[in-house]
């Protein structure tokens, strides 16, 4: 199992994230509450079922904590540039966007090279 799989399925268990991005579950689960980005869907028994965009983000702060040496703090206020503003007060802005997902395509492609 590997980056191949985040084509192939549409919802991952928390195992299944730590196999894709190497992050232990331990750290998911406190990235999960401390970052307040990443929203798994809970199934009735309480388990977690990430999201394709979900793993993404995981891999973005993995990227800035452990290749870019960030603290948390700092990995924060970096995907806080990331982040729509509210629809209600101004447009989305484009270029953001297609900035987080070329360094989320680089991060994945170094991750394929390792």
């Amino acid at each position: 199992m590997g980056l191949e799989e985040l084509e192939q399925k549409d919802y991952f268990s928390i195992g299944d994230v730590k196999r894709i991005t190497g992050v232990p579950e331990y750290s998911v689960r406190y990235w999960e509450a401390e970052f307040g980005l990443i929203k798994p869907i809970r199934k009735e028994s309480g388990h977690r079922r990430y999201t394709k965009e979900d793993v993404y983000t995981i891999l973005k702060i993995k990227d800035l904590i452990y290749k870019h040496k960030l603290t948390l703090e700092g990995a924060k206020k970096q995907l806080g540039k990331y982040q729509l503003p509210n629809i209600s007060n101004k447009a989305p802005q484009p270029h953001t966007d297609i900035k987080f997902l070329t360094e989320i395509k680089e991060t994945l492609e170094d991750l394929i090279k390792e």
